[in-house]
């Protein structure tokens, strides 16, 4: 299976990122389908495993983190946010408290798991 680039989740982020920050219109919806996929293929590899399941409807959804390993049904661990709450996340815009302030969905015992992987690739510097 081919590596996700992190050079190729950069541009696709930073292609987005004044809708993100709020500052621009929505770009196109193949931009942020690319962001979205490209930055949740990049968790799934930075934090393999099987505990958490993130998503990110309509656009991607990835099980990560170590721990438990789910097989069927609906997953113990859900974390599933719009897209820009998702990208917001994976650029360090918003921690995952912020996230669930805002509406984001985080559920079970071991969801918030996921923030010691965040951000994916921080845009704040």
């Amino acid at each position: 299976m081919e590596k996700t680039d992190p050079a190729k989740v950069r541009e696709a982020l930073l292609a987005v990122r004044d809708w993100v920050d709020g500052d621009g219109e929505r770009p196109s919806r193949a931009a942020v389908a690319e962001a979205c996929r490209l930055s949740i293929a990049l968790l799934g590899e930075d934090a393999p495993g099987h505990s958490v399941e993130v998503r990110v409807p309509p656009f991607a959804a990835v099980q990560c983190v170590a721990g438990s390993v789910h097989r069927r049904g609906t997953p113990p661990n859900v974390v599933q946010c719009t897209p820009r709450a998702w990208l917001r996340l994976a650029t360090g815009i918003d921690t995952l408290e912020d996230a669930v302030s805002a509406g984001a969905e985080v559920s079970g015992a071991h969801a918030a798991d996921v923030a010691h992987w965040l951000p994916v690739v921080d845009l704040r510097r």
